[in-house]
């Protein structure tokens, strides 16, 4: 087994870290809040102060942190991994990042013979639980062979997308799709409430026929109970469709749909519902409140 350092320990990064833990790797962590690295020293795992004491010595890195703001420095900063990793480290990103940023990440890292991949992940908190996320990568293909016990060890499903920038690129994609679907649940949802539909038949109707997805599973639900428990927060979807946004400008690429979907995401974080589900895009589409 190997020794791996784990940057980054919020909801997804916590799991996804004691996952790897559970399978024998050597695990050394960091977080910025120190409180988050309490489990893994509870459990006599390293906890680390900087990124780059984390990564010296470890023979891989993963992190999971918000944006490219944070990436840029927990990777780039003073203390980051780049400057601290040895030659023949690699780097592991699960981060939702621009696709300038991986690249940028893995031009500086290429200098330093570190291995810098863009492997951002597609789930929410029961996927990363349960090692049931599919993880998209991109970058040096030799690297990702060599990450392959690394990877299998947090996902069920790891595919090499193509070089740097491709996982960053389909995870925008993919989060973009995602937050279309769950705006147009929120209409839906608001329709069949307005009508007196019985909700327990909408539920199972709607799931078998065409539109039925992962996402009208999970989010109609907590829709009609007014559950905005978070599993993935609205900010970081809002975040994410700006991100896309700025993907679509740079391949000149109309975007018209995710415009309009980004505008109510904005709109419900501005509205204070952006640390709840991403699904509490239903409270602003409804003119609802959130429930102290």
């Amino acid at each position: 087994m190997s020794t791996v350092a784990f940057i980054g320990l919020g909801a997804m990064g916590s799991r996804m870290a004691m996952n790897l833990h559970a399978a024998g790797h050597k695990l050394r962590v960091y977080n910025r809040d120190r409180a988050k690295s309490q489990p893994f020293a509870d459990k006599g795992i390293e906890v680390c102060a900087s990124p780059a004491a984390a990564a010296k010595g470890a023979q891989f890195v993963c992190s999971i942190v918000s944006d490219d703001i944070a990436t840029r420095e927990v990777m780039l900063g003073s203390s980051g991994v780049v400057g601290a990793a040895a030659a023949g480290t690699i780097v592991l990103d699960s981060s939702t990042n621009t696709p300038a940023m991986a690249r940028e990440v893995a031009f500086a890292a290429r200098a330093k013979g570190v291995f810098y991949l863009d492997a951002p992940v597609s789930g929410s908190l029961v996927q990363a639980q349960g090692k049931e996320l599919v993880i998209l990568v991109g970058g040096d293909k030799a690297s990702f062979d060599k990450a392959q016990p690394v990877l299998g060890a947090m996902g069920r499903m790891v595919r090499r997308i193509g070089d740097s920038g491709a996982g960053a690129t389909l995870k925008l994609i993919n989060n973009m799709l995602t937050a279309t679907l769950t705006a147009v649940i929120a209409e839906g949802a608001q329709a069949a409430e307005a009508a007196n539909l019985d909700r327990d038949a909408v539920m199972e109707v709607l799931n078998e026929g065409a539109a039925g997805s992962r996402a009208l599973k999970t989010k109609l639900p907590k829709m009609f109970k007014r559950d905005f428990s978070a599993q993935f927060q609205l900010e970081l979807m809002d975040k994410d469709l700006r991100y896309f946004l700025a993907l679509a400008q740079e391949l000149d690429r109309p975007a018209p749909i995710a415009s309009l979907v980004r505008s109510q995401y904005q709109a419900a974080r501005r509205a204070q519902l952006g640390k709840l589900d991403s699904c509490a895009v239903f409270l602003h589409a409804a003119g609802e409140k959130a429930k102290p």
